[in-house]
């Protein structure tokens, strides 16, 4: 027979954690028919990947593309880093179920928690859903590149029957509400979604500053949602969070025990601290005790340090305390801001309201340039802190920030390290077995920065220079593994019968590229995104999405309703 596509030669890491083999792999019909010496075979294409590997696409279990996905169906960032299926609707944030009347206020509050235009999205999606699966039907719609798996979220949930009360410190829902909240949870998992998320996290607020719908929420109202969740999707349907690890610490760990106790599997959002081994030793005791007796607990993390790229396209730190860099920022380009630094009095003044405003004291240490080289300096040697190169050439930090941006057309970005600082700490935690490392958080924060390149950091970086996992390893942990967390039907690893969700790379030239911050969004909003190096292709259902960094205009992504669940 002919095959559709047959991929050859190449080096095939399948997902499961095993050793690489050689081996040809062929598919029709969106499947993977065969894997093994195919070379009497036949096929309408075909791809040579002699000398790269081929391994799952990657799984990526925290996206924040509900917005996005209107008006991107390509779901960029995420499809240039190898992604192939990705969940939206995390930190309670989401679109449904969603009555007319509560669409605005949701994506003002999205607007407020992601930093994307509520204009943009209210324009940008047809917002011609009430119930969840009439949701998720309307992204089936959209036609989107990659897969999509969606949670319903608890800020629409909750706002739906509680209305403005709902982020209301120290309000909880009365009896009608409660079930109310319940009833909607249950059916939105019967209809489609994988699971419910929510958000705890402090500085997730709505545009009133309080905090989003849910944050408040106690134990018996997350307990009859985690009911719901299990009554609607059975033992294995998703408990997502966003947690307040800070004041509630306690609190939140019994809400996990809660959970995993009802039959949820738990995904929450996690990381290692600064002090001492950052908190890893009581985290491994407690993914032990709650991945025991078939409970489910697992953790997605960050690969590398961000929280905010400074420079010159969007963010500068020092807006808020200097007028000179008010109007410098102002200014309508990025050309406009570089013809501003030349000029000498402008860069003398610049230079000044930043060393006064102060704030580069406690920053400079934790600000990391990405340079101007093919590929960005991640700076895991952690020898070019901004505070580092100052001191080597006896100026101050600013004036280093200034030169800096001047030298490189203000094409160069500093990439604040406001979490994940302690490399060794944060590396121990993701090398713990229920740990995920993969927080991209595509679709979110667009303005400040971007880190959907994770699963190329993970691997080049993390994987290929620094050790921290084997080949193998790392990519089970993005592929097999959290398909499995998220019960993923025949995806997640390469085998006969499967979903042909597949990945070429050429994995000794696999590079994350520099950010980029481009107007793309409706109404010409901004937004950063970063390319990649390596990926020869990006396969879904068979179909070449994306093809040496470019996009195919294939877009054969499924809206994935049905999960493996006991």
């Amino acid at each position: 027979m002919e095959y559709d596509l047959i991929i050859s030669g190449g080096s095939i890491i399948d997902g499961s954690g095993a050793d690489a083999i050689t081996a040809d792999i062929a598919i029709s019909d969106g499947r993977i028919k065969r894997i093994g010496d195919l070379s009497g075979a036949t096929a309408k294409d075909t791809l040579d990947a002699s000398g790269k590997i081929v391994t799952p696409g990657f799984v990526d279990l925290h996206t924040h593309l509900d917005a996005q996905i209107g008006w991107d169906p390509m779901m960029s960032s995420s499809s240039y880093h190898g992604v192939t299926t990705a969940m939206i609707g995390n930190c309670g944030v989401t679109f449904a179920p969603c009555s007319p009347k509560n669409r605005r206020y949701l994506a003002e509050l999205m607007e407020s928690v992601e930093d994307i235009a509520a204009d943009a999205i209210m324009d940008g999606l047809p917002w011609d859903w009430n119930s969840y699966g009439e949701y998720l039907d309307s992204v089936q719609a959209l036609q989107p590149a990659l897969n999509v798996v969606g949670l319903a979220g608890h800020s629409a949930i909750r706002y739906e029957a509680m209305g403005d009360r709902s982020m209301d410190e120290g309000v909880q829902p009365d009896d009608r509400e409660l079930e109310h909240i319940a009833q909607m949870v249950k059916q939105s998992v019967e209809e489609g979604a994988v699971g419910f998320s929510t958000s705890r996290f402090l500085l997730h607020t709505v545009p009133d500053g309080r905090c989003t719908p849910g944050t408040w929420a106690d134990l018996r109202e997350t307990k009859a949602i985690q009911e719901a969740i299990v009554a609607g999707g059975g033992h294995g349907a998703l408990f997502q969070s966003a947690n307040d690890m800070q004041t509630r610490f306690e609190t939140e760990l019994q809400m996990f025990r809660d959970a995993t106790d009802l039959g949820c599997q738990v995904l929450f959002s996690g990381g290692a601290g600064a002090a001492g081994d950052g908190g890893v030793a009581r985290w491994e005791a407690f993914f032990e005790e709650q991945n025991s007796g078939g409970k489910r607990l697992a953790s997605v993390c960050h690969t590398r340090p961000s929280g905010a790229f400074f420079g010159l396209a969007q963010l500068s730190p020092f807006t808020k305390k200097s007028s000179a860099w008010r109007d410098l920022m102002a200014l309508p380009s990025l050309s406009a801001r570089v013809d501003a630094l030349k000029n000498p009095a402008t860069r003398t003044t610049l230079i000044a309201e930043g060393i006064a405003a102060g704030d580069m004291k406690h920053l400079a240490p934790m600000l990391h340039p990405f340079g101007n080289e093919q590929t960005p300096d991640l700076d895991f040697e952690r020898k070019a802190s901004l505070l580092q190169l100052a001191e080597s050439a006896g100026k101050d930090p600013v004036e280093v920030y200034v030169d800096r941006l001047l030298a490189s057309e203000g094409r160069e970005f500093f990439n604040y390290w406001m979490f994940g600082g302690n490399l060794e700490n944060q590396w121990s935690y993701m090398q713990l077995p229920h740990v995920i490392p993969m927080l991209g958080d595509a679709g979110a924060h667009v303005g400040f920065f971007t880190d959907t390149d994770s699963p190329t950091v993970l691997l080049s970086e993390l994987t290929r220079k620094q050790g921290v996992y084997s080949l193998p390893e790392a990519i089970h942990r993005i592929t097999g593994k959290s398909a499995q967390i998220i019960g993923l039907k025949e995806r997640g690893e390469l085998r006969e019968g499967w979903h042909a969700d597949i990945n070429v790379i050429d994995y000794a030239n696999l590079n994350t590229c520099h950010p980029e911050y481009v107007n793309d969004f409706p109404h010409g909003g901004g937004r950063f995104i970063v390319k990649s190096q390596g990926y020869d292709a990006t396969i879904v259902a068979g179909q070449i999405v994306v093809q040496n960094g470019v996009h195919t205009g294939n877009r054969p992504g499924e809206v994935i309703r049905n999960f493996v669940r006991s």
